[in-house]
């Protein structure tokens, strides 16, 4: 049974996308994941495994993630395929979550190693958390967020506008309420 108050037990997939201007802060909720007492598997698309940006390098994005978990970043389709069959995690949290990623699973395109553990995870009916950051959430991406607040298994983090004199279309997760989303939906796997 999971206790929803630290969710203990509880194991984690935890994808990133590549948003890197929020991934020093998403980390930080990888490690009151951990301290929790949940497992947190981790999971990086190609871009965020790969690509060293004035953020940050991957290289220590990537180093930094495995010790705090322990475990290695799961980071191609091959990889993740086996998490839903095998029933690896209970839940899959993707924060940050771009636009790119929303439109893709918004579509059924499961072309990545973020969406494929998203497309394996609800084949088995197993929750999914996203937490956006997106520059053209409130443009090119609303119809694809109204599609997928609308899709049974799907919860979003609650998120606001980040910089409306700056980036006018832009949405970010309200990165302080994750824990407490995730244990809201966590409630269902009682």
């Amino acid at each position: 049974m999971i206790n929803l108050k630290e969710l203990k037990d509880l194991k984690i997939g935890f994808a990133l996308t590549a948003s890197y201007c929020n991934f020093k802060e998403v980390i930080t909720y990888i490690s009151k994941l951990i301290e929790t007492g949940a497992k947190v598997v981790p999971i990086m698309s190609y871009n965020s495994y790969t690509y060293d940006t004035r953020f940050g390098k991957a290289e220590e994005f990537i180093a930094e993630i495995e010790e705090m978990t322990g475990e290695k970043i799961m980071k191609t389709l091959v990889d993740v395929e086996p998490l839903g069959p095998k029933d690896l995690i209970d839940i899959i949290v993707v924060a940050p979550c771009t636009g790119n990623t929303l439109a893709k699973l918004a579509n059924g395109i499961t072309d990545t190693s973020v969406l494929g553990a998203i497309k394996t995870m609800r084949r088995n009916d197993k929750p999914v958390v996203i937490a956006i950051a997106t520059n053209d959430a409130l443009a090119l991406n609303m119809r694809n967020i109204f599609t997928l607040q609308n899709t049974k298994g799907i919860t979003f983090v609650p998120f606001k506008q980040d910089n409306a004199k700056d980036k006018p279309y832009s949405l970010v997760a309200e990165w302080d309420k994750m824990v407490e989303t995730i244990e809201d939906v966590a409630k269902g796997l009682e």
